[in-house]
């Protein structure tokens, strides 16, 4: 979906208000939409484990969960964040890209990687990178950029 001021609305509530029950219909949304990837494992983008804490809960693990269990595929823990990142909210194009980094605990797999919403495309080519398989990008929202 176009990540809009009304879905702006429902991830800021899922997220930071710590709406747990709205990652189902988010999985709702999603699977209603984006057919079943041809992969072999379904994994999230890791939140800081700070930020995690501080919520209860990781939006996008719940919702990477919700739609394995969808899709009839395994969901597991692929990406770990190597170092402390910058939130990317705020960020420009280009500190986006070169703030996220992760580490893959396993490679070469052809992997689904969940998110919440892609902006930029930063973080979902820094999960690609650390996987070096064939990755799906699958997300609630996206920025969409007019020309």
């Amino acid at each position: 979906m176009p990540y809009d001021d009304t879905v702006r609305r429902f991830v800021r509530r899922w997220k930071e208000h710590g709406l747990r029950s709205l990652a189902t219909a988010a999985a709702d949304v999603v699977a209603a939409r984006v057919t079943r990837p041809g992969v072999e494992v379904v994994t999230w983008v890791p939140a800081e484990a700070w930020r995690a804490r501080s919520r209860g809960h990781h939006p996008a693990e719940r919702l990477a969960r919700e739609l394995a269990e969808r899709w009839a595929l395994p969901c597991r823990p692929l990406l770990v964040r190597r170092g402390p990142a910058q939130r990317q909210r705020g960020l420009s194009r280009f500190e986006r890209q070169r703030n996220p980094a992760f580490s893959a605990l396993e490679t070469g797999l052809r992997a689904a990687v969940v998110d919440d919403v892609y902006t930029t495309g930063a973080t979902a080519n820094a999960a690609a990178r650390a996987l070096a398989g064939r990755v799906d990008v699958v997300t609630l929202a996206r920025t969409v950029r007019r020309a």
